[in-house]
């Protein structure tokens, strides 16, 4: 059977990248660790990471997309990912310490942008491009004008 796996290049850091992402995703497992490579999976998508060294960084250019269904997620993964050392993007994107770029996007945001009223839509949309981390709550408000 054919598969495709994302391969991470990182900075002689696999081991502290590993437990990183173990700490984060709640259901994450490790398959193997050692000082050249990793394999693991973070909810459900099977990883393989290099200690490559510091010729090649991430970039904006590939992203992880986290779908979640509460406020509470959103906060979670935002609070978790952009610690010691992450930054904070616009609209929902934020790197992590290892410079690795995710996306953090409420369900609802999905819903509000691809319904049929497009002036709730279009208010949606600008509230969300004001954003750094997505919140529920705002996107409800500016929907409902």
């Amino acid at each position: 059977m054919t598969s495709i796996t994302p391969f991470l290049w990182l900075d002689n850091n696999v081991r502290e990248a590993v437990t990183f992402y173990k700490s984060v995703f709640p259901n994450a497992k490790i398959e193997t660790v050692s000082d050249f490579m990793a394999t693991f999976e973070l909810e459900g998508l099977r990883f393989n990471a290099l200690n490559g060294g510091p010729k090649f960084k991430f970039n904006e250019a590939v992203s992880f997309f986290i779908s979640v269904e509460t406020q509470e997620e959103v906060d979670y993964f935002w609070t978790r990912l952009t610690a010691d050392g992450g930054e904070e993007g616009n609209c929902g994107w934020l790197k992590d310490k290892f410079g690795l770029s995710w996306q953090v996007v409420p369900t609802a945001l999905a819903h509000y942008l691809g319904a049929p009223d497009r002036a709730k839509a279009d208010r949606a949309m600008q509230a969300m491009m004001k954003m750094r981390k997505i919140v529920i709550a705002d996107l409800d408000k500016a929907y409902a004008g």
